[in-house]
């Protein structure tokens, strides 16, 4: 498989390949070890285009290619350890794509190991790649832009509800971009003369307490921003509830 086709893939899914032609001509299967920050079922859809990506390019799951899942069901402090495990697994290559944390774990993990990313944010700055146009070392993948464009998100929700005044923005504190996602938001507020709130939660408690602060601003609405922590049930049950309350008077 080339690394060009296999970079498709996890890109439209996401994604980039790995030459397991030769594994595959042995007697066991060429292993590609699949991290992630989230859990099975949010990412159904991540994983299914994964698995046609693969079929595409003439690789059928448990015929010439195996998959290992590892999961961290929203709790980042689990993937170094599922790291750890698929690297004394011998994997052929560590896919990771839609979670950079799950990446970063990964690449302390291994040096050797190639590791495959597709995230929303610049690579290069967290120490990932050592450059854009090089990445060098052993992980390669892409870079979709969508801590940049956080801000614009900002614009249309004013766009949406013009009147709202102030806003409450609920980040997760672990993220690995959270400070380039809040520069972003708290640019744009300013640039339109809004009000700006940010608000941290990782954990059900603390999306709870997020959420009795916010009902103290009336009439506010709430921007969810990225990561998986925030998307995971029933944590998304709660933002996406306490985000329709928050708005319901704009």
């Amino acid at each position: 498989m080339r690394r060009r086709d296999f970079i498709a893939l996890i890109g439209g899914v996401g994604a980039a390949s790995w030459p397991f032609a030769v594994a595959a001509q042995q007697l066991a299967l060429p292993v590609i070890g699949f991290l992630h920050s989230a859990s099975a079922d949010p990412t159904a859809k991540l994983v299914k285009g994964f698995r046609k990506g693969l079929f595409d390019l003439g690789y059928v799951e448990d015929q010439n290619v195996r998959i290992d899942f590892r999961w961290a069901d929203g709790q980042n402090d689990r993937l170094p350890e599922l790291a750890t495990d698929l690297v004394r697994r011998n994997v052929s290559v560590i896919a990771t794509p839609g979670s950079t944390p799950a990446a970063l774990a990964a690449k302390a993990a291994t040096s050797t190991i190639p590791i495959v990313f597709a995230g929303g944010a610049d690579p290069a700055s967290i120490g990932l790649v050592n450059s854009i146009n090089h990445p060098g070392g052993n992980a390669t993948g892409i870079y979709f832009e969508t801590v940049e464009m956080q801000g614009k998100a900002f614009e249309l929700l004013h766009q949406l509800l013009p009147n709202a005044l102030h806003f409450v923005g609920l980040v997760n504190p672990t993220y690995v971009f959270r400070q380039a996602v809040v520069k972003s938001m708290q640019a744009s507020a300013a640039s339109l003369g809004l009000q700006l709130e940010v608000l941290s939660a990782s954990t059900d408690d603390e999306i709870e307490n997020a959420f009795k602060v916010a009902a103290q601003r009336p009439s506010t609405p709430l921007i969810n921003r990225p990561g998986p922590v925030l998307h995971q049930p029933p944590l998304q049950d709660r933002v996406v509830t306490g985000a329709l309350c928050s708005a319901r008077d704009v």
